[in-house]
């Protein structure tokens, strides 16, 4: 996958990648989730990424490895990557929430808001030229429009995230080909187009000075103090293939 030109250096962006994960890792916003969660999965990939995935919110595994989508969903997204010529190494795959919700609950609108800016500044950091939303609830917030995955599966557009531009594309979350079969060509044929997507670079960029019009405001990175990692926490290194 071609390097986007203009993205900063590598070793920076991975530096600043960590101080935010560290922040993530103490972070005590939705009291709840903090309580319960066993980690606090971040994401994890190719800091370099051109292709960023954003799914819902950690399962009972992602929560169990610190690592998102390393359940049958992932085994799935995995495999139909795989079968248009590219690999999770090539990507970066977050999620909405960082931690999971109890019983896996759909997030709640607070939660959301609480977590949203750690991944608009995985966005600012990363710098992708397509995300791919995966679902309803990612769709929905970096729209900033309540219009549902059904109407715009396999649809790319333009949308302005901060002062960053990127072709949004949302495509239904494999979990629904797990739970209705026939979901499984839809998923192939919207993963189809992403290879053209990719091919055409990142999209002409805001004017530096300019006045965007982001879908969803970027909000400062969060001033909250790193805290001492639990002792329970995993060894895996949730900063995956930086």
């Amino acid at each position: 996958m071609p390097g986007t030109p203009g993205k900063q250096g590598p070793a920076s962006r991975r530096e600043a990648l960590k101080e935010l994960l560290a922040r993530a890792r103490a972070c005590t916003r939705c009291s709840g989730l903090a309580a319960t969660r066993k980690t606090v999965v971040f994401g994890a990939g190719n800091a370099d990424a051109d292709l960023m995935f954003v799914g819902e919110a950690p399962g009972a595994s992602e929560d169990e490895q610190g690592l998102p989508f390393v359940g049958r969903a992932g085994k799935l997204l995995d495999q139909l990557l795989q079968e248009i010529g590219l690999s999770r190494a090539e990507t970066f795959v977050a999620n909405v929430l960082k931690c999971r919700p109890p019983g896996n609950r759909d997030p709640l609108p607070v939660e959301i808001e609480n977590c949203h800016e750690y991944l608009l500044r995985q966005v600012e950091l990363i710098e992708p030229s397509v995300i791919c939303t995966l679902g309803n609830f990612s769709t929905k917030l970096l729209r900033g429009d309540p219009t549902g995955i059904t109407r715009l599966h396999g649809q790319a557009e333009v949308i302005t995230l901060g002062a960053r531009a990127v072709r949004l594309y949302p495509i239904y979350h494999p979990a629904a080909a797990l739970y209705t079969p026939r979901m499984l060509q839809t998923l192939r044929e919207d993963f189809a187009a992403l290879p053209e997507l990719l091919a055409a670079g990142a999209p002409e960029q805001p004017r530096p000075g300019a006045m965007p019009e982001p879908v969803a405001e970027a909000v400062p990175e969060p001033a909250l103090e790193p805290a001492a990692e639990p002792a329970n926490a995993p060894e895996a290194d949730q900063l995956g293939l930086f």
